[in-house]
């Protein structure tokens, strides 16, 4: 194919009941980094129901033009209609690079597009960058996140990731920027839409995301069982906190997946992060150092995690966080 005719950086803008979600404002960020590294320009695809209003954000967080789609097939995220949408537009368009967050909505339509498009995709990505022949480099955790894999695809168009959320910095929202934006058509074949959305029941959930929370208190191995996350999470609602794990307690059933943070869990970027019994693993800083201030607690004096923390507590977790968290109940009143 002749690739010198695909320009410029395409971002999937990610909407959920008109709200558009956190990891389409990294993405854009981050495409414009690459953007401007290319002398290209950033294109924001924004589709749904009743959304015009939300396209001036996209400029507002990078974007140089926004298409927007704005039409019933739309209103609630289905593959198909959605899948349809951007084909179309990558065929009218032809962007050189796509990016699509690598939430539940970007891990269905990711492998869609790449399908339709006979592209390729890195999915899960953690990192992205320009090579020096100006291909885009992926780079996604691999083997269980024992090693970290950098892709090129050399030969096809658009090159094409999803990235996970909280990796990405979300830019700054200036209100002085100016740029385009497009209301696109889109001829959907409708004989294709096989699949109804007949009902959405939403789960009732306390917890916040761990992406979007403050204050993390997170547990590992040294934490040990049911009991001693109980500990952390009367710590947590001590100080405003949400409760999250290494992969070692997910893998023991003692958390939930969503919970997890590290390279085949989520990133995070809090204000402070608890690292209780942590002994910080490569596969967990990855996912948390770039946290404004880490307090590690660990007996170890040698553990990985002090390497990072900017306050160390060397004892037994167990005996430390109880004592913790009287201290600062009582500070409290």
């Amino acid at each position: 194919m002749d690739k010198s005719a695909s320009k410029n950086v395409y971002v999937f803008v990610e909407q959920r009941e008109g709200v558009i979600q956190s990891v389409a404002l990294e993405l854009l960020g981050k495409a414009r980094e690459l953007a401007d590294e290319l002398g290209e320009q950033v294109y924001a695809i924004l589709l749904g129901k009743g959304i015009s209003d939300k396209a001036q954000e996209c400029i507002y967080y990078g974007a140089d033009t926004v298409l927007c789609v704005d039409a019933p097939e739309l209103e609630s995220y289905v593959t198909e209609p959605y899948a349809q949408a951007i084909c179309q537009i990558v065929n009218r368009y032809n962007p050189s690079i796509l990016l699509i967050g690598a939430t539940t909505i970007g891990r269905d339509l990711g492998p869609r597009l790449s399908a339709r498009l006979t592209t390729g995709l890195t999915a899960d990505c953690t990192g992205l960058a320009i090579s020096e022949d100006r291909n885009l480099m992926m780079t996604r955790p691999a083997f269980g996140g024992n090693l970290m894999a950098t892709i090129v695809c050399k030969e096809h168009r658009p090159q094409m990731s999803t990235v996970r959320p909280g990796v990405m910095k979300i830019g700054r929202r200036d209100t002085e920027r100016k740029g385009n934006i497009e209301a696109v058509t889109i001829d959907f074949d409708k004989s294709k839409f096989r699949v109804k959305l007949l009902k959405t029941v939403k789960e009732q959930k306390n917890l916040v995301d761990i992406t979007e929370a403050k204050i993390l208190v997170s547990g590992g191995r040294g934490v040990g069982n049911q009991e001693g996350f109980d500990m952390l999470r009367e710590m947590a609602k001590t100080i405003g906190a949400e409760v999250s794990s290494s992969r070692a307690m997910v893998d023991a059933g003692v958390i939930s997946h969503d919970r997890q943070v590290g390279q085949t869990g989520k990133t995070v970027r809090p204000d402070v992060y608890f690292a209780c019994g942590i002994s910080g693993a490569i596969q967990h800083l990855a996912g948390m150092e770039e946290s404004d201030m880490i307090i590690a607690i660990n007996k170890d004096k040698f553990a990985p995690i002090f390497q990072v923390a900017d306050i160390g507590i060397v004892g037994d977790v167990r005996k430390v966080i109880p004592l913790l968290t009287e201290r600062l109940k009582n500070r409290s009143k």
